[in-house]
């Protein structure tokens, strides 16, 4: 069965990323499984930010990089993940809980955390390709508003909603509100 208790995720600055995602909990079925989540989620952060955008491209980047990460890490996997393996984790992973537990490393690498950062930036976006024709004829989008540090040059947070649904001012609130911005 999957893990279902969401951890509460309360580190210090000095908690390295594999820390944080061990924190999530697993949302696969236990059979079968051969990789640890914290690794598989790793492998996908580090090649999104190596600018893999499909399921292939993170396995040819864990096919490429299999040596060096067991040794970096202290495993010892004889194969790489495969693509399905990544789908397979995109469908069942807690993702609400990754955004939320990548966005706690990222603000406890600074230093004073939101509390220190003087100016934040909101900009909300359509993603391209997400229009869907409803039976009355209008459009529906799906959006995205986005939290940045000007001075850091981060995003604090994001959150995606229909536009049908809900509006961008609605969906920013919402994001503010889960954030600790140290302001009464």
């Amino acid at each position: 069965m999957p893990q279902t208790a969401a951890p509460a995720v309360d580190f210090n600055a000095d908690a390295d990323l594999i820390s944080f995602l061990k924190a999530i909990p697993d949302g696969r079925y236990r059979r079968g499984v051969r990789y640890p989540q914290w690794y598989l989620l790793l492998v996908a952060v580090l090649g999104i930010l190596s600018d893999c955008r499909s399921s292939r491209d993170l396995e040819a980047f864990a096919r490429r990089h299999r040596e060096v990460l067991n040794q970096a890490l202290g495993l010892n996997f004889k194969r790489w993940p495969s693509d399905a393996t990544f789908l397979y984790l995109f469908n069942k992973a807690h993702l609400q809980q990754f955004g939320e537990v990548l966005q706690a490393w990222m603000i406890s690498h600074i230093p004073g955390g939101t509390t220190a950062v003087e100016q934040l930036v909101c900009d909300g976006k359509t993603l391209k390709g997400s229009a869907i024709e409803t039976d009355d004829g209008n459009h529906r989008f799906v959006a995205q508003v986005t939290v940045y540090a000007r001075a850091l040059g981060v995003a604090l947070a994001q959150k995606a909603y229909d536009t049908h649904e809900s509006s961008e001012r609605a969906a920013l609130k919402e994001l503010l509100s889960t954030m600790d911005l140290g302001v009464c």
